[in-house]
């Protein structure tokens, strides 16, 4: 939000300069993020004087330049060289002198330097007011008043108008201050707890009145909870034109573009009290102003010349025609000032602020309006900004009030009470502060006290303070006004040190956090909120049990997400899209759900891999990720946690297109596999997606703080291989089983090294082959044990799945 300092002090009369300003402003919590001189013309024609020129003589050697002594207030006249055709003597003139900087159309800057021109010098030069910026006009040379004193200088004969402008970051609580109005009353809470006492000045509306009632324009409100306070009023015989240069300067100032009088006049009375207005061509209105919303469907061009879809829940100003404009946020392109407009309707309202976000939200709409109206505005001064903006009008415009102001409000808005307990100021705040100096501040802030008793105060908040109806936020509004550096801390250091667990959850997602680094992971955090249609990609989600925001911000962030996966495939997309195909990616996440009992939430971790596994390099060959790599860093997770007594099962989750499940005592673990081609698709994404996800809740439920230590055997391992000719329909997992039943005591590990399968086989056969480690930690193994061993091993695989050896 840009404050100008000069608009500023036409409420508080004040001799701070901008940083003492700027300092207090951002104590009490509207913090100045930067201060920024403003110039109605860049560089405030500094060095730029008025000029008499007292001789003009024909160049000696240029037909088209003139030599010329002009007197610009000095000892003695100057030289300078001008190619203008107008310039004579006598004339009084604008003069940039040696070392003015002046800018070009594109805002270039260009220094003035002494120099020669065709053998003659040339101290300076006469401007022509597209050099000064002042027009666009490069005829010739600006002959200016006679009566003008040589040396004045242009920025007092031309009125540049100079200022600061703060540039305040505003946060959304602070509905109160979005105006020049707002900034000025919290200035001056500020200032007279720093015992400088000052007035806020007001301006008047005194001198409104209804020059003639000879077009009323009736309103009719249809639901006054939308629309809880409305005033309109008509302006008839004004002019249409360009605004004059103090109202323009006001706008350019805060970064606004001047259109005409009347929209200039709109936002100013905007930015200066913070009540968003309206003009209406009063021409163009057909019969009475109908507020209500609009019908289903309903097609509106706005100003930007954009046809747009309206919502039934969309808050119109209409007529007995249609509609005008969308209430609070952007006005109609049929019913607009131009140029040809003489007479007005002028609104003034105070408008439902959710219904106001949803409509800008959902047709994609921030206006100044409408950044003020979702906030929460003053309701009290609806009516005296429509008067003040009449005024100026009338003031910029011409014109007359041809109508009393109609008013629809049924209903005041109220303020709000609070009680207001001494001891808890105290101990919030960790200080005493003096009875006297609460009710001070209170009542600097407009909150009104009723009644007193030494424990604590009956207080009124003004309506327009909206985020102040607790009492911690009156406490809050003491604190800030006060002073946060008033308030004194103890020197003395106090630290409580936290002996948790282990299998604290933090520190286990830490732990696993740095392995999956180290393995070349990134972590991503996604948005909770996502969209609804997620649902409709996987039936093992089902739309009912979405968790639906009441004011959701958007469409696509409207639910609360069911699984990490979709989140997770537009991070997958987007870096796609961007030439970075070979993902490794893992999140610590919530997944939220909506049942017949209640609501649940779940905490989960995901891992999603794509693309190739290593960078290219010239020491190896490049090779894509693929299913057992992903169940490596499962396993290797789960290994890490300490988890052993796992099986494998059937995926449930029908994302997949192949994948498995990893249990604990029947509960799902790990859920892991590639995603299918459809819902890749969803996403745009044309390569293969492995996904893994843990049920980070079990996982914290099955782990233990113990370290389990085991010595390192003294006797040595021995491997033997054996190669099986299987049928095609054996798994890996049931010969692992298997041979761990068959020999429980001395086969340490079982490793799969090779799979054949190919035309030298027969039909529905393949190869394994497979290394067993077998050792004893008690003695040395003798070949007969180890014969007996592997004899037994191959007899079972004979026996129990038809294996032969090859």
């Amino acid at each position: 939000m840009k404050i100008s300092y000069n608009w500023l002090k036409q409420f508080i009369k004040t001799d701070w300069t901008s940083e003492q300003t700027s300092e207090l402003l951002t104590d009490l919590g509207l913090e100045v993020e930067v201060v920024e001189k403003y110039q109605s013309i860049k560089g405030g024609l500094e060095g730029v004087v008025v000029g008499h020129v007292l001789t003009c003589e024909k160049h000696p050697d240029a037909d088209r330049l003139k030599v010329t002594t002009v007197n610009v207030g000095l000892e003695a006249p100057i030289q300078i060289v001008c190619g203008a055709a107008n310039v004579a003597a006598g004339q009084k003139v604008p003069v940039a002198t040696i070392g003015t900087i002046l800018y070009d159309k594109d805002g270039a800057e260009f220094t003035i330097k002494k120099g020669k021109i065709r053998g003659q010098e040339s101290h300076g030069m006469i401007c022509a007011e597209d050099e000064l910026g002042l027009g666009t006009s490069h005829d010739g040379i600006m002959v200016l008043a006679e009566d003008l004193v040589p040396g004045t200088p242009a920025s007092e004969v031309f009125q540049i108008a100079n200022d600061e402008v703060f540039e305040i970051g505003l946060t959304p609580n602070r509905a109160d201050a979005m105006s020049h109005f707002g900034t000025a009353r919290d200035l001056r809470a500020g200032m007279l707890q720093r015992g400088v006492n000052v007035e806020l000045i007001t301006p008047s509306v005194s001198n409104f009145r209804v020059d003639m009632r000879t077009l009323k324009i009736d309103v009719n409100v249809e639901d006054n909870h939308l629309a809880p306070r409305y005033c309109g009023v008509t302006i008839s015989g004004i002019s249409v034109h360009e605004s004059p240069n103090w109202l323009k300067d006001r706008l350019k100032a805060i970064g606004l573009t001047p259109k005409n009088n009347i929209v200039d006049v709109t936002n100013y009375v905007l930015h200066e009290l913070g009540q968003p207005l309206h003009a209406f061509d009063a021409a163009k209105i057909n019969g009475k102003i109908i507020v209500k919303t609009a019908e289903e469907g309903t097609k509106f061009v706005t100003l930007d010349d954009v046809e747009r879809t309206l919502h039934k829940e969309d808050l119109m100003i209409c007529d007995e025609k249609g509609p005008l404009c969308i209430a609070g946020v952007f006005g109609g392109k049929k019913s607009g000032v131009s140029e040809g407009t003489t007479t007005i309707f002028l609104e003034s309202a105070y408008f439902d602020p959710v219904s106001i976000r949803k409509t800008a939200k959902r047709h994609q709409l921030s206006t100044d309006a409408s950044f003020r109206f979702e906030r929460g505005i003053d309701p009290t001064i609806t009516e005296y900004a429509l008067k003040r903006a009449a005024l100026l009008i009338q003031e910029v415009a011409g014109g007359k009030i041809t109508s009393d102001v109609v008013e629809v409000y049924p209903k005041k808005v109220e303020d709000f009470s609070v009680l207001l307990n001494f001891s808890h100021v105290s101990k919030i705040i960790g200080q005493e502060i003096s009875k006297d100096t609460i009710k001070k501040i209170l009542v600097s802030l407009d909150i009104k006290v009723n009644s007193v008793s030494d424990s604590g105060l009956g207080l009124t908040i003004p309506a327009y303070r909206v985020d102040v109806q607790r009492e911690i936020d009156v406490i809050e509004e003491i604190l800030r006004v006060y002073g946060y550096n008033n308030i004194n801390f103890s020197k003395k250091f106090n630290a409580t040190v936290a002996n948790s667990p282990r299998t604290e959850d933090y520190k286990v997602q830490n732990t696993i956090a740095s392995q999956l680094n180290s393995q070349g992971f990134h972590e991503m955090m996604a948005n909770s909120l996502t969209t609804a249609a997620y649902a409709k990609l996987s039936t093992s989600l089902k739309e009912e049990h979405n968790v639906s925001m009441l004011n959701p911000l958007s469409s696509d962030l409207a639910t609360l997400r069911q699984s990490l996966l979709f989140s997770g495939l537009e991070a997958v997309s987007y870096n796609i899209n961007r030439r970075n195909s070979d993902l490794k990616l893992f999140e610590f996440g919530k997944t939220y759900h909506k049942y017949l009992n209640g609501y649940e939430e779940h905490k989960h971790l995901s891992l999603l891999i794509s693309g190739n596994r290593n960078k290219e390099s010239w020491t190896s060959a490049q090779k894509t990720t693929d299913f057992f790599l992903l169940k490596g860093y499962v396993k290797a997770i789960l290994s890490r946690l300490g988890i052993e007594k796992i099986s494998n099962a059937p995926v449930q989750s029908d994302i997949y297109s192949e994948g498995t499940a990893i249990t604990y005592n029947n509960d799902i673990l790990v859920e892991m596999g590639v995603i299918k081609k459809p819902i890749l698709k969803h996403f745009g994404i044309k390569q293969d997606v492995y996904y893994a996800d843990f049920n980070w809740d079990l996982v914290l439920k099955i782990i233990t703080g113990k370290i389990k230590y085991t010595e390192i055997p003294k006797y040595p391992e021995v491997r033997r291989d054996l190669a099986l000719l299987i049928d095609e329909k054996t798994t890996y997992e049931s010969i692992f089983n298997l041979a761990k039943q068959t020999e429980k005591s001395l086969l340490k590990d079982i490793n799969l090294f090779d799979v054949y399968q190919g035309d030298k086989l027969p039909e529905g056969k393949k190869s394994y082959a497979l290394s067993f480690t077998i050792q004893d930690n008690s003695k040395t193994l003798t070949d007969a044990q180890i014969d007996k061993i592997m004899s037994k091993l191959q007899q079972t695989f004979e026996t129990e799945l038809g294996a032969t050896l090859r």
